[in-house]
């Protein structure tokens, strides 16, 4: 029996290590430019858990085997070892501050980095349960908007001010998002009502919107498709609802699908 049970851990530490080894559950495509660092952040971390999980759960399986019941003589008793247990105490120590450091340093690079000053700018405002993306027109500003304006009824998602000339040549879209492909993109999030988050996997953005706050994070796209735009914050009843499309085009193609958009 106690072989059995020896072999069961071994057998599990294998195939969990032969599943990440051969990828077979994994991260989905990766398209944007920043995406690298965060996917070899993961990757570190991944391989260092997985190589003390696959030595825990052999030394597991082998003192079940090792110790097992032999039908006779009683269990001894084995005292406590101050320097084995400060030695592996400081090495978890090590490894998870230097993981902390590491990704720190990843996620510093990224959010603390501002994108471009020619990055295109994109406004997507959260609402229960929808994406609102805005785009500013020739003028390069948005028009101002006023909560007391806001009307779903009539389409005014945002409430934004017609007595605003700046707001006149504004695009604004719900749960479709365009951007051309190798351009940086700033996008800034704001939402309507709770928390939710903008989540693109491919592209490795993931970003709370607050209430009250204007946040702000960037990535450029490096291929064409169509991805998904998700919430990745529970926010209601139907926040299972709340998806949005995220074109990646030829710069030529978005500049068609703007003026498209801009005459409708």
């Amino acid at each position: 029996m106690a072989l059995l049970l020896a072999l069961f851990f071994w057998a599990v530490a294998i195939a969990t290590v032969a599943i990440f080894v051969t990828r077979v559950w994994w991260l989905p495509e990766l398209v944007s430019a920043h995406g690298q660092a965060v996917d070899d952040q993961f990757v570190l971390t991944i391989v260092i858990a997985g190589i003390v999980f696959f030595l825990a759960q052999a030394g597991l399986g082998y003192f079940i085997w090792r110790y097992r019941s032999r039908g006779s003589g009683r269990a001894s008793y084995w005292h406590e070892s101050p320097k084995l247990e400060v030695t592996w105490t400081v090495l978890t120590a090590v490894v998870f501050i230097g993981l902390g450091i590491q990704g720190n340093r990843v996620w510093a690079e990224y959010f603390l980095t501002d994108a471009p000053p020619d990055a295109l700018t994109v406004e997507v405002t959260a609402q229960q349960f929808a994406w609102n993306i805005r785009y500013p027109g020739p003028d390069g500003k948005f028009g101002r908007t006023d909560p007391a304006l806001i009307d779903d009824a009539v389409g005014n998602f945002l409430g934004l001010d017609p007595k605003d000339p700046a707001g006149r040549d504004d695009v604004a879209t719900q749960n479709i998002m365009a951007v051309p492909v190798n351009r940086p993109v700033r996008v800034i999030l704001r939402t309507k009502d709770v928390i939710h988050s903008f989540f693109v996997p491919q592209m490795r953005v993931k970003q709370d919107s607050v209430p009250g706050m204007a946040i702000r994070v960037h990535f450029t796209a490096t291929k064409t498709g169509e991805y998904e735009i998700a919430c990745a914050e529970l926010c209601g009843m139907q926040h299972y609802k709340m998806r949005g499309r995220l074109l990646v085009m030829p710069e030529a193609d978005y500049a068609n699908w703007l003026k498209e958009r801009a005459s409708l």
